[in-house]
């Protein structure tokens, strides 16, 4: 059923004159269904209250909470079309009185890990594309069938919003960047294995599918007390994000799976000067997959000891400083970052290698990311201890990789039980650091045990395309002929 509602509140925004891709279908359903989950979750909140015989003060005032403005339902539970507001109305009630209501909250709430500052930095950061006030009330009317209320529901409303940030992603318009594919993001949370009171960050937190993932993984790992809950709700994942779309993404992502008021704060991570990182900022792990190709502005790289307009490059040195010594990082980048010879590059794989212990490089063919041709690779590096050796694994695969033809977790699982002990493959291997070029600390991936097969062709087939080539050739003699008037 839900399946079909999402796909119905995409084919009204397509007919809206304001929303023009499925980026704006993803923003719009968004901030819709953040206020018919508000509604739900203060429903909740009122019922375990009563239950425990307190009162409990609804977060939304009364003109502006769901069951007013957006459903107002008669006693046969439908809703009452006399006090419902379309059209015009509809308008201009959300963009001049419920958008200006919502925003407030920043100023009032308490702090940045309350549901209350979300309200106020989301209403704050976006507005409504909906042009008309018709199309609003039908895209309300399909949202109000959607329920919050339980487990499996919640459950099953992450998995569709995912679908729709991966549809997000191969839309183009830079949708890419917000999807990271789930099965590479689940394998490197294996991989990087945190543990119920690690600090979790990701400062490039996009979609937050990493913190999603990461969430899942423990909350799935062992029977939680209600200490532990509480842990992972309020002092475990923490996220930055720059863009204002990604931000709100973000954010609703990870309230459908489950943390109520995440800690993703809206800013640009690069901003921050890494001399004022204190070890109260650090964090135990760092999942991430930052933008790369990016070109950032001189006043920005002065923030960075190693100076280099490359996004990533940035991050890179970010991820390097915010993690607690013995802290443990998955970040996915460029495959250019292990090769590269220009100086910055250089500098960071030699602060990356003397000040972590690179243990592991998963090489990934192009068209992992689907739109984006370029290759990848992971970095998985541990803080504290410089690198002795680097264990690769190339993902060979025998199929293309596309929209089409996705990765998926089962491409992974060989990369998986062999990186437990490092076994050498004929897709994996180790590199001693003493080994590798001193002045460039290249770390190309150069497989040494794939054995190039060699194909011997048939002596049939060797002079059938002789014969093709000495009539082509034949053909292209005759044809200079008559070209230049020559006898045949």
């Amino acid at each position: 059923m839900f399946e079909q509602t999402f796909k119905n509140i995409d084919d009204i925004l397509h007919k809206d004159a304001g929303c023009g891709s499925e980026l704006d279908y993803v923003e719009q359903t968004s901030w819709i269904l953040f206020l018919k989950y508000l509604d739900d979750l203060e429903k909740d909140r009122a019922t375990a209250a009563e239950l425990t015989g307190k009162t409990y003060t609804p977060i939304i005032d009364k003109d502006y909470q769901w069951t007013v403005w957006a459903m107002p339902k008669g006693k046969d539970g439908k809703l009452d079309h006399h006090k419902a507001l379309t059209g015009d109305d509809l308008t201009d009630f959300v963009n001049n009185k419920l958008f200006p209501y919502l925003k407030k909250f920043k100023l009032s709430a308490e702090s940045a890990d309350t549901i209350e500052y979300k309200i106020g930095e989301i209403f704050s950061e976006l507005k409504n594309r909906i042009q008309s006030g018709y199309n609003l009330r039908e895209v309300i009317n399909r949202i109000d069938e959607l329920r919050f209320r339980t487990h499996a529901e919640k459950h099953e409303m992450s998995h569709l919003y995912e679908d729709k940030i991966k549809n997000m992603g191969n839309a183009g318009r830079n949708g890419g960047e917000y999807y990271t594919p789930r099965p590479l993001i689940t394998t490197i949370v294996k991989v990087v294995a945190p543990k119920i009171g690690d600090k979790i960050y990701d400062g490039a937190v996009g979609s937050a599918g990493f913190l999603c993932e990461a969430f899942d993984y423990l909350r799935n790992s062992k029977s939680l007390s209600t200490k532990e809950t509480e842990i992972l709700q309020k002092r475990t994942f923490y996220g930055k994000e720059k863009k204002s779309l990604a931000y709100i993404i973000g954010i609703m992502n990870m309230i459908l799976h489950g943390v109520e008021a995440p800690n993703i704060i809206h800013t640009n991570t690069l901003a921050e000067n890494l001399a004022d990182i204190q070890e109260k900022d650090r964090y135990d792990v760092v999942l991430a997959n930052p933008p790369f190709g990016g070109k950032e502005r001189a006043e920005v790289q002065q923030n960075f000891p190693i100076k280099t307009g490359e996004t990533a490059s940035l991050f890179l040195q970010h991820f390097i400083k915010i993690l607690k010594a013995g802290g443990k990082a998955g970040v996915v980048i460029k495959n250019t970052f292990l090769s590269n010879t220009d100086n910055a590059t250089v500098a960071i794989r030699k602060t990356l290698l003397e000040n972590c212990n690179l243990h592991t490089v998963l090489d990934l063919p192009g068209g992992t990311f689907t739109g984006a041709g370029v290759k990848t690779v992971v970095l998985f590096f541990e803080k504290g201890k410089a690198t002795q050796k680097v264990w690769f694994y190339q993902l060979n695969l025998d199929r293309n990789l596309g929209k089409t033809n996705p990765l998926n977790e089962n491409d992974l699982a060989e990369f998986v039980e062999l990186q437990k002990t490092f076994a050498d493959s004929e897709n994996s291997w180790t590199v001693n650091v003493k080994d590798i070029d001193q002045n460039t600390f290249d770390l190309s991936v150069k497989n040494p045990n794939k054995k190039e097969e060699v194909t011997l062709r048939q002596p049939q087939a060797i002079l059938e395309e002789m014969q093709m080539l000495d009539e082509e050739a034949e053909n292209v003699r005759t044809l200079i002929s008559r070209i230049i008037g020559l006898p045949d």
